[in-house]
């Protein structure tokens, strides 16, 4: 039943297209593989083909044999050359088909197809036509179409130093040489030198970065936010306002308004978090050392040392309109309490939108949404059903106790925006033990606040003077000091890996006792530059120089192992924690691959000679961090970090690259996959 229907729509697509527009979402160009061959040499078509955005191109063979059109190209029979084995396509992606219901090859953004050829007279005619379909499944329509392509016309001076014979065209075996102009697929320009991907090659897998994590601390946070005292008490406040009315629709709206006023607080602070701007703010000094001290500020606040209220008039202004009823008075009732629980959510929602500065667009509005979620069921519900509102507990003292502990969490994670300031310019004033230490005094003081062992301002009342502590508040306790135990260690090196996003790198600790890992290196062919205050995790020994380390990778005859990575990057230290440091992983990366570590977020200023103009944005790059964040931006079209890369000898991506992903299984097998291609192309 779905053939028919796939045929009547590719039918009305059709029509449709005659009376609106003609699509073209493929564009295709001819190149060959060498400039100059000999009669008798084989030589390579290479047919490439620049798709658009959301559409695929059918490759030219799967299994899939009733199904979609496969590309295919037809050679115009002539006697100055031979086919040379079938047409060969060039890292497809496997697909399924939920139409024709099998599994197909695809490209997506680009594709290439490669035809062998062996010359067999100096007067070249190659011509033919080729057949392809190209589809999207964004609005269901696919675009069957074909056209002619030539390769000596396009390459005028084939014909131009031809040898003119009299003779009819037989093979022949002169060693005449023939121009076939092409543009190698590899070269860069001057100031484009690097690695070169093709499209084809990657994985949607490896273009992901999930934000789950994001989403669920966000998601915990509103929670949080629920339970301080200046948005506890609102629950039964607000909820008295839709008591009698019996609207369940009003209810719900209350919930969505809520959603919806704090989604567009992270709208409105988007377009501030995209890829430059995000790279700035998440790595230059002068932002951390702000984001550093609003969480102070934040965390002070909590701790009741003063507190964050927005103006009386508004809040009273917006109050007044939530009184005129029907929607706009439940916009205007969700407004109130956005405004009224500001002193409480205001830091929170503040640290949710700094954390997501190192993020894509969409993360300070994905952020703002979960975290408003979880904010608004609670209300949306007792808004639903005010006969829960008995079950609640009594406000009370615990919820100075919950927000004094979030202010001692806050003030713990400022060090994590100072600490990234410190490592970018190098500056040694929070090293590891440093930030550590911290740490441990801020956890056993939550231990001892929760069994009552010292007063803030804001405990007052029968709870404050009551010495017994219950048994959630010892439990908690509990908690906490069995944390500051877990953290000792890490005061003598202990890699702490659960933590190893949020703490400086080891390489920043000033004293180990519990010794150093053997080298896992084979060794370099020179002395690295930068090594003097950059390093790499678990005492690889590597480079952090492109341009030093892909010479030292053809010396040694093996891949490079590209980590872009930065100071300010969570993740990577993440996956150096995890990943790298799984015995597999740290094998191959010693014995089979020269390791370079390029971060992207280095301030360290480079010698005026070795300053570039990027051919991407236009603006002159001066800095170590700059120069290699061009480097991945023009050359692998990415930004993001971590993203490791695998490099062949000629400079040409290998495998797909790879992302964030805690499975060191599945890193090991990119490793493998990166060797034994580098070992079929170079052997």
């Amino acid at each position: 039943m779905k053939k028919p229907l796939l045929f009547a729509a590719v039918l009305f697509s059709a029509f449709f297209q005659l009376n609106a527009q003609i699509l073209n979402p493929a564009k295709w160009t001819y190149e060959t593989s060498v400039n100059k061959a000999k009669v008798g040499d084989e030589v390579e078509l290479i047919f490439k083909a620049t798709i658009e955005k959301n559409w695929y191109l059918y490759s030219s063979e799967f299994k899939c044999e009733d199904g979609p059109t496969k590309t295919s190209f037809k050679f115009a029979a002539h006697s100055s050359f031979q086919l040379v084995g079938k047409i060969i396509p060039i890292n497809p992606i496997d697909k399924y088909d939920d139409i024709f219901e099998c599994d197909v090859k695809v490209f997506k953004k680009t594709g290439e197809f490669r035809q062998k050829i062996k010359i067999l007279s100096s007067i070249l005619s190659i011509r033919g036509e080729s057949d392809y379909q190209v589809c999207t499944d964004l609005i269901g329509q696919c675009v069957p179409s074909g056209e002619e392509f030539s390769f000596d016309q396009i390459k005028v001076s084939v014909s131009a130093i031809f040898e003119k014979k009299n003779s009819t065209d037989q093979p022949s075996t002169s060693t005449q040489s023939i121009e076939l102009p092409s543009i190698n697929p590899f070269a860069t320009d001057s100031n484009n030198k690097g690695p070169i991907l093709d499209p084809s090659i990657v994985t949607e897998s490896a273009q992901e970065k999930s934000l789950l994590g994001f989403l669920l601390l966000s998601f915990l946070a509103g929670l949080a936010a629920l339970l301080t005292p200046c948005v506890f008490p609102m629950i039964p406040m607000t909820v008295s306002f839709f008591t009698g009315r019996g609207n369940r629709f009003q209810a719900f709206m209350y919930g969505f308004f809520i959603i919806l006023i704090y989604t567009l607080i992270g709208a409105a602070l988007a377009p501030l978090m995209g890829p430059e701007t995000a790279n700035h703010l998440s790595t230059e000094w002068i932002p951390n050392l702000i984001f550093f001290l609003v969480f102070i500020f934040f965390g002070l606040s909590f701790l009741g040392l003063f507190e964050i209220t927005l103006p009386g008039t508004l809040i009273n202004k917006v109050d007044q309109q939530a009184e005129k009823g029907g929607l706009i008075g439940v916009f205007f009732m969700a407004f109130t309490l956005v405004l009224v629980s500001f002193s409480c959510t205001g830091p929170i929602v503040g640290s949710i939108l700094v954390s997501s500065a190192g993020g894509e667009f969409l993360k300070p509005i994905l952020g703002m949404f979960a975290f408003s979620l979880s904010f608004a069921i609670p209300f949306t519900l007792f808004a639903f059903f005010p006969g829960w509102l008995k079950t609640l507990p009594k406000s009370g003292g615990w919820l100075n106790t919950v927000k004094v502990v979030l202010g001692f969490v806050e003030i713990a994670l400022a060090f994590k925006f100072l600490s990234i300031a410190d490592q970018a310019f190098h500056w040694g004033i929070l090293d590891r033990e440093i930030n550590i230490a911290i740490w441990i005094v801020i956890v056993v003081l939550i231990g001892v606040y929760l069994m009552k062992g010292f007063r803030l301002p804001g405990d007052t009342g029968k709870d404050a003077e009551d010495k017994t502590v219950s048994v959630l508040r010892i439990s908690l306790s509990m908690i906490a000091f069995m944390f500051a135990v877990y953290l000792i260690p890490g005061m003598w090196g202990a890699p702490l890996k659960s933590l190893a996003g949020y703490l400086p790198p080891l390489y920043t600790h000033d004293f180990n006792l519990l010794g150093t890992a053997e080298e896992k290196s084979a060794g370099v062919c020179d002395e690295p530059k930068y090594n003097d205050f950059l390093h790499l995790p678990h005492n690889l020994i590597g480079y952090f120089d492109y341009d030093q380390a892909i010479a030292c990778a053809r010396q040694q005859n093996k891949p490079l192992f590209i980590d872009f990575t930065g100071h300010g990057c969570t993740n990577c230290r993440e996956m150096e924690a995890n990943v790298w440091s799984d015995p597999q992983v740290l094998k191959r990366l010693g014995e089979d691959y020269v390791v370079v570590a390029l971060y992207v977020d280095d301030k360290t200023e480079l010698p005026e000679s070795e300053w570039f103009t990027s051919s991407y944005d236009k603006k002159v790059k001066k800095t170590i961090g700059k120069q290699n964040a061009d480097l991945q931006i023009t050359n692998l079209n990415n930004n993001a970090q971590p993203f490791y890369v695998l490099v062949g000898k000629d400079e040409r991506v290998l495998v797909s690259p790879f992302g964030y992903n805690l499975n060191a299984e599945n890193f090991v097998r990119f490793l493998d996959e990166g060797k034994s291609k580098y070992k079929a192309l170079y052997r």
